[in-house]
């Protein structure tokens, strides 16, 4: 009798099994999922509270702590992207009134002031060109002029390529009374970081790059003294999903028994586990040279092809995203666009204050292989000259 009443039929599309391409992933992310963590995310689902899930977050806090290189009793993963992670670590540590300065060199640093903006912070912002990076005393200019509490920096700016130094910029936030939050999205496992070492008050990072899990997840760590100002809030957090004091408790850093605070996405844990054990497995400075090693080898073959580079220093460019301009009289869609239909390989175009200007090149986890810096390197030369043929 109730079928009477349905006047939206069931979608066709739906009605037929679904289709998945095969691609290499060689855009900044997400990276290609190898088959070890693909199955881990195929297991039979547990309930979140299980104690056997609590102990797969145990081992996820355990490697997020050896990827993060820190000791911190809070540190744990968020059901969320990386822009999730970037959301928490800001509104958990900012207040409305609070001052934060921000280092804009690409979207990472547009985003952080927007998010800071909207939670009612006082938000100033020490800008570079999209390319460059920032030196200390271009940081320590803006923490005396305008006082701030928190400083935001992102470490694998993967709009530009651009990979920022750390060497000494905990030290100088502390000298002048200010938390140090960076953003290691797309270069934790690509390139040295050393939180606790580097005096790195708030790390995050994301599931999908060089960890090679499914995006869902995100890693992120507090320091004590990060940890102590927000105790000293006067108002709560914003959001109640991202309230660090419930998820603290959630994740048994707080040395309380755990309380539910919402289902969590316990199949893209599962991954997040696996992807860390294979970092683990590998090893960091392993895996930070084999990334260095593919960087160096794709950016000569690019040279080789005629293309330039967008990073001009070498030290500068960030192992895991290597940008190069988009040769004169080329459209970066169409060379995107021949790769995905010809090679089966994603590359991307820029992306915020690069957009239009650079094609991105991905090279990051089991994707960052030089077979892959070959691979993409021939359909680089095949797309040049076909998409030329094809203006004459």
């Amino acid at each position: 009798m109730a079928t009477s009443l349905l006047r939206i039929p069931p979608p066709q599309d739906l009605l037929r099994p679904l289709a998945v391409p095969e691609r290499l992933l060689l855009g900044p992310g997400p990276s290609n999922v190898p088959p070890r963590i693909l199955a881990a995310g195929g297991r039979q689902l547990l309930g979140h509270m299980h104690p056997e899930v609590l102990q797969v977050m145990d081992e996820i806090k355990a490697g997020i702590q050896y990827a993060f290189q820190t000791r911190n009793r809070l540190t744990l993963a968020i059901s969320g992207t990386g822009h999730c992670a970037m959301e928490a670590a800001l509104l958990n540590l900012l207040e409305r009134g609070d001052t934060i300065l921000v280092a804009t060199n690409g979207i990472w640093g547009q985003r952080a002031a927007d998010i800071a903006r909207r939670l009612g912070a006082n938000v100033h912002e020490v800008l570079k060109p999209p390319g460059e990076y920032f030196t200390l005393w271009d940081i320590e200019e803006g923490l005396v002029q305008h006082k701030p509490s928190v400083l935001f920096i992102t470490h694998g700016e993967s709009s530009t390529g651009v990979l920022q130094p750390l060497e000494g910029l905990g030290e100088l936030c502390h000298r002048h009374g200010c938390l140090l939050l960076v953003d290691a999205v797309a270069s934790l496992g690509g390139a040295p970081i050393f939180m606790d070492q580097q005096e790195i008050d708030v790390l995050y990072s994301g599931s999908q790059k060089v960890l090679n899990a499914p995006p869902g997840s995100a890693l992120i760590s507090f320091s004590e003294q990060a940890r102590e100002k927000m105790l000293r809030r006067k108002t709560k957090p914003s959001s109640f999903y991202l309230d660090m004091g419930w998820l603290a408790n959630y994740w048994g850093c707080d040395g309380e028994p755990r309380r539910y605070h919402h289902t969590a996405p316990i199949n893209s844990f599962f991954s997040l586990r696996e992807g860390l054990a294979l970092l683990a497995e590998l090893g960091l400075e392993s895996s930070w040279e084999q990334h260095k090693a593919n960087c160096v080898q794709l950016c000569q073959g690019l040279c080789n092809l005629g293309l330039e580079l967008f990073v001009k220093e070498e030290k500068a460019r960030l192992p895991t995203v290597t940008t190069v301009r988009v040769p004169e009289g080329y459209d970066w869609k169409e060379i995107t666009t021949f790769l995905m239909d010809n090679h089966a390989i994603e590359i991307a175009g820029g992306l915020g204050p690069s957009a239009g200007k650079v094609l991105r090149i991905g090279l990051m986890g089991c994707n960052s292989t030089s077979v892959n810096v070959d691979r993409v390197l021939r359909a680089l030369q095949d797309a040049l000259g076909r998409c030329r043929r094809s203006r004459l």
